[in-house]
């Protein structure tokens, strides 16, 4: 096989499909899925994709300003601005690719709210909307005869050479490298650093790693957003997501006396933004100690819930409750990180030709709390931004490929056992919704030594030590900054 690219793209959510049909169909390009194309982030989104589209009640500094209250105006205001005004066409496109969103009986898109937000401008498929989205695109990709497809394929390093990138991959045992002109991240989000989180088990922030130690900017990694309404089950560390959709549709929240308290912290009540209702729970929780927790909607029509949010009714069902009888129990847990590789307004790194897209990416859109259903757009916006940038600079790129040499290590031990388990302790215990400082500066220091001990000590490069190394350098990162 030939392993020299015109671009390669590290990742297959959203953010990572939309780059390559974005780029001129001339490039050759290459995707590298960690796991199948279908298992990402991208893929678990249920409540929707926001924008201002084919919208007469509704304006993009409406939905500017809702972003910015819910970022605490922390924001960027120049990829904001291109995050909203562009929203109409990337809706538009992914339509046209195949994109089936909800209509009403007249035919008409319908439009959801969720927290936050001043107009219902959420488009959504069901509750399964990142999953219809990331169907299409694949469907679409797969259809591209300049793309290749490398699924169940890790990236275990990656370094800037004298003409572009190169990139070993780990399959079946094997490793490759694979050459480049320009390099694109796409690779998620951090969740697996926590004990709990919603995101899917490939989420061990392997990207950002590896764009710090090329280094790239890592920008404001402690901005993680937890969700309220996660289903809490302590029994497995991925948490079933209670969509934002259904407090949209008039969900309570109860505490353990099955009384609303939303009101003693926001005059927003339940459609305050994600991090003051996450917030609001933990001091009602230690205000009851007790971390007992429910979603009641069971006072809203059985066929309306059973129809408007089938996978979370089902998924529920599974777990023993009925969405229309039952409270769900529910507790916040890490949910998206709104930090990450710093990129500006073409989602260019500081390091020339390599880009950043989706959840490991910071496009500053988001500020310290990212708004209900802006992450789809967001992926969408910043991917197609990052590959029109691209095919500006063609003229620019190298008519040769370099390879770089990689250590393997292969012949040498592996990583010693619970490296992970005990950093995901270190942070659900310093950095969960209200971070700990003391707890954030004593598992800085054992951090520290972690991550000490896994660069200078000669490990074999396989995948447990690169998501170890990955989440013990994305730890090491967001606890620096909360300290």
């Amino acid at each position: 096989m030939n392993n020299n690219y015109d671009v390669i793209i590290v990742g297959s959510g959203a953010a990572g499909l939309y780059a390559a049909i974005n780029l001129p169909e001339t490039l050759r390009v290459l995707i590298i899925s960690k796991r199948n194309l279908t298992l990402c982030n991208s893929a678990l989104a249920q409540g929707g994709i926001a924008g201002v589209y084919d919208s007469p009640n509704d304006n993009i500094q409406l939905h500017q300003n809702d972003t910015l209250i819910a970022g605490g105006f922390k924001n960027n205001t120049e990829t904001l601005h291109i995050l909203v005004s562009e929203a109409a066409y990337d809706i538009d496109n992914i339509i046209k690719l195949g994109v089936e969103f909800d209509k009403n009986p007249d035919g008409s898109l319908h439009r959801t709210l969720e927290g936050g937000h001043c107009r219902h401008r959420i488009f959504h498929h069901k509750d399964a909307t990142g999953a219809e989205i990331v169907d299409k695109l694949i469907l679409k990709v797969r259809s591209m005869s300049n793309v290749t497809i490398l699924e169940n394929t890790l990236m275990c390093d990656a370094a800037k050479t004298e003409t572009g990138f190169s990139v070993n991959c780990l399959s079946d045992g094997k490793y490759t490298v694979c050459n480049s002109h320009f390099l694109i991240m796409a690779t998620g989000g951090i969740g697996r650093v926590y004990e709990y989180t919603t995101n899917s088990a490939i989420a061990t922030g392997d990207g950002i790693a590896m764009a710090y130690e090329m280094g790239a900017d890592i920008k404001h990694l402690s901005f993680v957003q937890f969700h309220p309404t996660a289903f809490n089950n302590r029994h497995t560390r991925e948490c079933f997501l209670i969509s934002e959709a259904v407090r949209g549709e008039g969900a309570y929240l109860l505490n353990c006396h099955g009384e609303r308290f939303m009101h003693e912290y926001d005059d927003r009540l339940e459609l305050a933004p994600r991090d003051v209702v996450s917030h609001s729970i933990v001091h009602e929780s230690r205000k009851q100690n007790s971390t007992e927790f429910y979603l009641d909607i069971t006072h809203k029509d059985s066929e309306f819930l059973v129809n408007r949010f089938p996978m979370i009714y089902k998924n529920l069902l599974d777990q023993g409750f009925d969405l229309t009888k039952d409270r769900i129990p529910i507790y916040p847990c890490q949910h998206y990180l709104m930090g990450g590789i710093n990129v500006d307004r073409n989602a260019q790194t500081k390091i020339r030709g390599m880009y950043a897209v989706g959840e490991c990416s910071h496009t500053g859109v988001h500020g310290n709390n990212r708004l209900a259903s802006n992450s789809l757009l967001e992926a969408l916006v910043f991917s197609r931004q990052a590959a029109n940038h691209i095919a500006s600079v063609l003229d620019s790129a190298a008519d040769t490929y370099a390879e770089h040499t990689f250590e393997t290590h292969e012949d040498k031990p592996k990583i010693p056992t619970g490296i992970r388990t005990e950093v995901r302790r270190i942070m659900q215990e310093s950095a969960f919704v209200i971070p700990d400082k003391e707890a954030a500066v004593k598992g800085f220091e054992r951090v520290k030594e972690l991550r000490r001990m896994l660069q200078t000590e000669e490990y074999c490069r396989d995948v447990n030590y690169v998501e170890a190394n990955s989440l013990v350098t994305v730890a090491y990162l967001i606890l620096r900054e909360v300290i």
